[in-house]
């Protein structure tokens, strides 16, 4: 077996901290570079950049999780965090061809699909989903330090130093999947040639969108993570440009402020996610999270001062709870010979709202004249004085954030439908023939059989 040990949860939140901690590492220095690239109309050309790559995503994620229930799931990782991290290094040589290429690289950038299909290879059911808030609560530890450490080393020595230390952090993360990550699929779960055949059932993002109207309950997951999600991608996108302009941070409080935020939602993908599946199920740790994330959203759309971000970012924590609540209750339903085709479902979602929510959000922040000042400028603004609050009839004194209160919106259509998704008497119907022994992790309430027309629904409520 390559690699070092046998594969593990740790091989894989490793792979995740290193290639987020390197994008964590030029939080600081994209700013910079998006407003001097794009002086007119940054947020507009930020979520425009970030749909055309999330669109993509949306694309290439049913393909490569098919592929790697096939062909294993080491080198579809190497293949996404190399791709995934290729744009770094252009961020200082060329500027356009930095955004360019961010853009492109969405057709790789889907490394959580593979992650997780590799963590649901490893767990038994039980134990799926505290590994999967490990996997979140990773993503968020990997942002808690580096865009700190950035903000300190671009102004104490300048951007390219940052650039080049994180593109050494990704040179760092490919080099330990080549060498250390083992693969997680079984031989025997894998055929014998990479010749194998993949269906086009399998790799088209819309006959994915399809199968899943073809059931109830995965159908009503599916709309649950868009309309949870769309406005996370796009709070994503913009929310430190937004942090900067309107309300006045500095980056060094920026930085400050994503640390915190980041250890507050480490303590709840890990300690209190486990604590709330335990105590009051799946679907009710899925409609906790969308409440806390409809209080959150309609915080930053009206607050206007420093101390209600603060108040706003630890509600934000606790809401990073919901996706894994949803990738377990997913996962627990599905054959291991299909996690991958699952999760690059449940990714495609995501990376279809990555690429409308940046894209929505920009598009409501030009609707509204919100739009960047000079970096400088916005650096001396004391807080009586922030471009969008200085005329007092201007409608951004009343609703700072509008794209936020559309969100709010958004989770709360979300939260409804969420209330109908049935928590228990869940059972898998594969979408496709059975081509590999499930073995040993076989799900215990699969039925014996499945269809081989590729047209019926992943999941199914057993009850019927």
């Amino acid at each position: 077996r390559q690699g070092i040990g046998e594969p593990s949860v740790y091989h894989a939140v490793v792979v995740i901290f290193l290639e987020f901690f390197a994008w964590g590492l030029l939080t600081t220095p994209m700013l910079t570079v998006l407003h001097q690239t794009f002086p007119q109309h940054t947020f507009l050309m930020n979520g425009l950049i970030h749909g055309v790559k999330g669109l993509l995503s949306f694309l290439s994620a049913p393909l490569i999780g098919a592929l790697s229930d096939v062909w294993g799931r080491k080198s579809f990782l190497l293949l996404t965090v190399f791709f995934t991290c290729a744009p770094i290094p252009l961020m200082k040589i060329s500027p356009w061809w930095y955004f360019a290429v961010i853009s492109m690289s969405g057709v790789f950038a889907v490394t959580f699909s593979v992650i997780f299909a590799y963590v649901a290879d490893i767990t038994q059911e039980h134990e799926r989903s505290t590994a999967y808030g490990l996997v979140s609560a990773t993503f968020a530890a990997s942002l808690v330090t580096s865009p700190a450490i950035g903000a300190y080393l671009s102004q104490a020595y300048g951007d390219t130093l940052v650039v080049v230390l994180a593109s050494g952090v990704a040179l760092l993360d490919i080099g330990f999947i080549l060498l250390a990550v083992p693969e997680s699929l079984p031989e025997e779960m894998r055929p014998v040639s990479w010749g194998a055949p993949i269906s086009w059932e399998q790799a088209d993002p819309f006959a994915s969108l399809r199968k899943v109207g073809q059931d109830s309950t995965v159908l009503l997951i599916c709309i649950t993570v868009f309309l949870s999600y769309l406005p996370e991608a796009g709070q994503y996108s913009s929310f430190f440009l937004y942090l900067r302009q309107v309300i006045g941070f500095s980056s060094e409080t920026v930085a400050a402020f994503i640390g915190v935020v980041g250890i507050l939602s480490i303590l709840a993908q890990t300690v209190v996610l486990g604590i709330l599946m335990r105590s009051i199920g799946n679907k009710n740790t899925i409609l906790l999270g969308l409440g806390f994330q409809i209080l959150q959203l309609a915080w930053y759309g009206f607050g206007s001062q420093p101390w209600m971000m603060w108040a706003a970012g630890a509600v934000a924590a606790m809401s990073s709870i919901t996706f894994p609540a949803i990738s377990a209750m997913v996962s627990r339903n599905t054959d291991p010979d299909q996690q991958g085709v699952v999760q690059g479902m449940i990714t495609g979602i995501r990376g279809l709202c990555n690429g409308l929510g940046p894209a929505l959000y920009g598009f409501v922040f030009y609707l509204f004249h919100v739009e960047l000042n000079e970096m400088a400028e916005v650096e001396t603004l004391g807080k009586a004085s922030k471009p969008n609050m200085a005329n007092p009839t201007d409608e951004s004194s009343i609703i700072p954030g509008p794209p936020f209160l559309f969100g709010a919106c958004s989770v709360l259509l979300s939260l409804l439908v969420a209330l109908f998704i049935p928590e228990h008497n869940l059972a898998l119907r594969s979408g496709s023939h059975k081509k590999h022994s499930t073995g040993a992790q076989a799900h215990p309430h699969s039925p014996p059989g499945g269809g081989s027309d590729g047209k019926e629904p992943l999941l199914e409520d057993s009850s019927v």
